[in-house]
């Protein structure tokens, strides 16, 4: 069985590339192949729209990124893919080889820059934002209203759980009302989830099965979850939904795609239509994609250093950029951890990294004065916040211990590993922002990105309110050695820098998500998001997409049927 597992996913990655011409003519151009542009490839392509995806990254082995994951000394999320100075992305490890830091705070999320994008080692929870969240200026004070409410997304909710196959209970409470149930069965719950659903029972802390886009049953021509605990980088029978399942339907359907070409520069004619990308190949080579519309879907980050690196006479500020808020209200999930000793075994470093989380803290009145926060339940042990197991073993093995001895106490210590992490709502804040650094070029000669960054009070306290309810939680379960990390930690929930309203002079795309300055120019991805909540975003990323590909395979055709 492994072994046919092992077939179908080579046989999922056999993508079909087109040879490109320097100069080409097409409808529509998807620039960046993350989950944002694959489904919205996937969904152009399949409607018989003709659609260019354009990657700057390299298509990916899994079987190669599994070995190199299991032979790197360092495993951090982005340690199973090889960097390249063609398409360089950040290290968890080393943010500064790619991000220019301009403080005060550092900022700690990383994203990938490979066919796929960083749905290669997201963890796969699948979570809503709640009604709130849409809301948060008019409830709390805080933040912008988006221009969409949750009953607008709603819909196109069930539409992402249903492509990205989401696996959950439909009866539990995830704070989203639902239309439809979860298309699989939720991931069962761990041992330790066990553990803490009995230790929490009759407090005012519900542990739920965590949504997750992670396959139950055979589904899609991909396996069930077979519990390996690689998650994060790689998935290695892509059980875990990742972003190369919709670009191979999106070519199946018809779709153009272009690997290994940068988008350097966005060009804009007289008439404020952008009128062609200008990209470079590995080899420094360069083409001009001409298209009818273009579709940005290059992550929080890049959007924006493409947008402001494509200034010009006729744009001085950058495309798109009339706002000026272009890279502003850079946005982030910090995260608290926290971790503990169990007074019993509760066996963690098996299967999935979390399974179960506490979602009903998400939201009260007292986001008027603190960041709310959702608590995710681990069963990575003490991996995140320490580098456990293997540091638990230096530790006792520093400490004098060895053979038998050292063994025993490893079992027994590793054995009663928990860990909570609460990832904080962040306001978004202008100057908290991605510009360009021109004393820093990549090998295009493209500014890398300049982050400016901070955490302010509002989610300072949300910390600290985290840190009490974490030592609470610890208390339930008779934790000893409860710790928490007193610098927050990135969540990898990068959002903002282009967010969408209907006020052309505060936002840089509408509820459609159309830019206000260039007419066949539309943003997508988390950097349309004006709040973050405290879900995982991608559910909501998938879920903006679909609603956009709506939007605009309705457009199209109805300029086609009127010969424009």
């Amino acid at each position: 069985m492994w072994r046919t597992y092992q077939l179908l996913v080579v046989a999922t990655h056999i993508l079909r590339e087109k040879p490109l011409k320097d100069t080409v003519s097409v409808e529509v151009v998807v620039v960046g192949a993350g989950i944002s542009g694959a489904l919205m490839a996937y969904r152009l392509a399949k409607s018989g729209i003709q659609v260019l995806l354009l990657e700057a990254g390299q298509s990916i082995d899994r079987a190669q990124a599994v070995n190199t994951f299991q032979n790197a000394v360092i495993k951090v999320p982005e340690s199973a893919y090889i960097q390249t100075e063609q398409a360089m992305f950040p290290r968890t490890d080393q943010p500064n080889q790619w991000y220019v830091q301009a403080g005060p705070d550092a900022f700690k999320s990383t994203y990938l820059k490979v066919l796929g994008g960083t749905t290669w080692h997201w963890l796969g929870t699948a979570i809503r934002l709640i009604p709130s969240d849409f809301k948060t200026q008019t409830l709390f004070g805080r933040g912008v209203d988006w221009p969409i409410t949750y009953s607008d997304l709603e819909p196109y909710y069930t539409q992402a759980e249903y492509e990205l196959g989401v696996s959950g209970q439909s009866a539990q409470d995830q704070g989203s009302a639902r239309s439809q149930s979860y298309p699989m069965p939720a991931v069962g719950q761990s041992y330790c989830d066990q553990k803490f659903v009995n230790a929490l029972t009759n407090t005012r802390y519900h542990v739920t099965a965590t949504p997750q886009a992670r396959n139950t049953v055979v589904r899609d021509g991909r396996p069930p979850c077979c519990g390996s605990g690689s998650c994060i980088p790689v998935c290695p029978i892509q059980a875990k939904y990742d972003a190369t399942v919709h670009i191979n339907k999106a070519v199946a359907a018809g779709a153009t795609l272009l690997t290994k070409a940068t988008a350097v520069q966005l060009i804009v004619d007289n008439n404020q239509n952008i009128e062609a990308v200008r990209f470079k190949r590995w080899d420094n080579t360069q083409g001009l994609i001409k298209a009818k519309q273009v579709i940005l879907a290059c992550h929080a980050i890049e959007t924006p250093r493409l947008l402001l690196a494509s200034r010009s006479t006729q744009q001085p500020n950058g495309v798109a950029n009339r706002s000026d808020q272009v890279g502003r209200n850079l946005m982030d999930h910090p995260a608290q951890l926290s971790w503990a000793l169990s007074h019993e075994p509760v066996y963690p470093y098996r299967g999935p990294l979390s399974t179960s989380g506490i979602e009903n803290v998400r939201d009260g009145m007292f986001r008027k004065d603190r960041a709310a926060f959702r608590i995710e339940i681990g069963n990575d042990g003490w991996g995140w916040p320490t580098g456990g197991p293997i540091s638990t073993a230096q530790d006792f093995a520093l400490s004098g211990l060895s053979g038998d001895a050292l063994d025993q106490a490893i079992a027994d210590q590793t054995s009663r590993h928990i860990r909570l992490a609460s990832l904080m709502e962040q306001l978004p804040d202008p100057e908290n922002r991605v510009s360009l650094d021109p004393a820093a070029l990549d090998m295009y000669g493209i500014p890398r990105p300049k982050l400016h960054y901070r955490v302010d009070e509002y989610v300072q306290k949300g910390l600290q309110a985290a840190q009490l309810t974490h030592s609470e939680i610890f208390n339930h379960l008779q934790a000893t050695k409860v710790q928490h990390k007193r610098a927050f930690q990135g969540a990898g929930h990068i959002m903002g820098t282009a967010r969408m309203g209907n006020d052309e002079k505060t936002s840089v795309v509408d509820h459609n998500l159309v830019s206000h300055d260039h007419k066949n120019l539309m943003i997508i991805g988390s950097s349309v998001f004006p709040t973050g909540g405290t879900a995982n975003p991608t559910l909501t990323i998938a879920a903006l997409s679909l609603r956009a590909s709506d939007f605009l395979i309705q457009k199209l055709k109805k300029r086609n049927a009127l010969g424009a």
